[in-house]
């Protein structure tokens, strides 16, 4: 069977086949059933045997000479137990996922220092595992990866499953990617990987221009994924074809002419035909007949939709194209850097643990709460002051709050504004155990504990301003600053709360 037809049975199989059609009702009794979409042509497919055998060891021959030393690809390669490899591989993924290699080097060798192995990490609290994932993002990752860790550990003797199809199936955040990748890289299994870059390689080798988010399309990049990895080295190709996205046919300006992939890539070739027939046209010839490859079929499911022609400007960036992403949820908290000095002086914060689901699960801040758009700034208050008294077990004055600025921090799907303003504490603080979690820290534990980098840029925030009004050169600010310090307190550099500020002077 040919490999078209081969493709046509194997989506027929998935539909359940004719008579599914007829149990669903599709058609009528006695009507003559819909006919099958026709398969894509050849030209977005992969079905010379030959090509597909030289573009593998173009591929690979490139790889051997250019790829990266990263850690996990050491470790991939010289740990001999293959549930530790497979371990060294799981982590790598899951923390490539939406972050960039150069971010994730670092997490990555502090990880594994930390926690070598699978029952190491099943040991480890999420409080730890927050507090090393905090600043890499998608937090729930971190947390996925330490329960499917215990869930090895305590259900699957410590030993990692051995297939692609058994590793999405029993380790819950382990999606179809992360699978066949670490079943490829650390069991040699002949399984393709779909990631962001090889979906832009995909796309671009074989002009495919839907959208490439669509599930119709990504089964069909699937099918060729398949189709095309190497069985004699299926890590390495699959590795391969990922670090050729990431490092030559990049989104924007891709590296063409150093593409060890150049001749087997459709939309390079659209390029030449286009400058070739733009140069024709330029001196009054006759347009090109069309080449036997081209793509001449009328609703191609793989094709550009009709209104979306080339874009000669783009050139092989044409390819892939997506829906267009929706726009960023706004939203706007309201958060108070609430401080005091701790029994030896230094300079305390107060912080919370949001809850256990939902956006950054599990980690620390300070007290805030979500603001309704368009509210006011002395509403805005209000509502601060009601939820801090909750935390401070003492009443709060709206006007004691001290306004500090906004900090915007842009989630994936969210745009967040928050709203700061500080509030100075006086004397002991009882904090209370029917709330979630709250503690006390210093500057060094804040950086230490499981908080985000949107907090992070909050008590920076509050330092930078803290710093303006007590460097030199701020004229009249300064001196009453200088002046009330040295009229309240014993302390040099010590910032005044509100209440040491309305208290009456000592008399001498």
């Amino acid at each position: 069977m040919s490999h078209l037809r081969a493709t046509a049975a194997r989506g027929l199989r998935r539909s359940g086949g004719r008579g599914a059609l007829r149990r669903k009702g599709a058609s009528p009794r006695g009507a003559a059933p819909a006919p099958a979409p026709a398969p894509p042509p050849s030209r977005h497919l992969f079905s010379d045997p030959a090509e597909i055998e030289a573009l593998r060891g173009h591929l690979l021959a490139w790889y051997d000479k250019c790829k990266r030393d990263l850690p996990w690809r050491t470790l991939a390669a010289t740990e001999l137990d293959a549930d530790r490899r497979a371990y060294a591989v799981w982590v790598s993924e899951i923390m490539l996922q939406q972050t960039q290699v150069a971010t994730v080097i670092d997490y990555y060798n502090r990880w594994m220092q930390k926690w070598p192995t699978l029952q190491a990490l099943a040991q480890a609290s999420l409080e730890e595992v927050n507090e090393l994932w905090a600043g890499l993002g998608y937090y729930s990752r971190g947390k996925r990866l330490q329960e499917a860790a215990r869930k090895v550990v305590s259900e699957l003797a410590g030993q990692m499953p051995r297939t692609a199809e058994d590793l999405q199936k029993l380790l819950p955040g382990v999606g179809r990617y992360t699978a066949g990748a670490i079943a490829s890289i650390s069991y040699g299994q002949a399984t393709g990987v779909v990631d962001g870059n090889v979906i832009r390689v995909l796309c671009r080798m074989r002009c495919i221009g839907a959208d490439s988010s669509s599930p119709a399309v990504v089964e069909r990049l699937w099918d060729m994924a398949n189709a095309l990895v190497d069985r004699s080295r299926p890590g390495d190709f699959n590795q391969a074809l990922m670090e050729l996205g990431a490092t030559v046919c990049v989104p924007k300006a891709p590296l063409c002419g150093e593409c060890p992939l150049k001749q087997h890539c459709q939309a390079q070739r659209r390029v030449e035909k286009e400058l070739a027939f733009a140069s024709q046209k330029l001196f009054g010839k006759r347009a090109p007949v069309s080449d036997v490859e081209d793509c001449d079929v009328g609703g191609c499911p793989l094709c550009p939709p009709a209104t979306e022609p080339w874009d000669s400007s783009l050139g092989v960036t044409n390819f892939p194209r997506k829906a267009a992403k929706k726009q960023p949820r706004v939203a706007r908290t309201a958060t108070c850097v609430v401080e005091r000095r701790g029994c030896h002086g230094a300079l305390e914060y107060l912080i919370v643990q949001r809850p256990s689901s939902g956006l950054l699960a599990g980690l620390w801040e300070f007290p805030s709460l979500p603001l309704a758009q368009g509210l006011q700034e002395e509403k805005q208050r209000e509502v601060l002051a009601d939820h801090l008294q909750a935390w401070t077990g003492r009443p709060v004055a709206a006007g004691g709050l001290r306004f500090i600025g906004e900090v915007v921090h842009i989630f994936s799907h969210i745009h967040q504004t928050y709203v700061v303003y500080s509030l100075s504490l006086d004397g002991d603080v009882t904090l209370d155990p029917a709330l979630s979690p709250s503690r006390w820290v210093t500057e060094e534990e804040f950086h230490a504990s499981a908080v985000s980098t949107a907090m992070k840029k909050v008590l920076k925030a509050h330092e930078k301003q803290r710093g303006e009004e007590s460097s030199p050169g701020k004229g009249s600010k300064r001196k009453r600053g200088a002046k009330l310090q040295g009229a309240n307190s014993t302390c040099p550099g010590t910032q005044l709360s509100l209440r040491a500020f309305l208290r009456a002077p000592k008399s001498p």
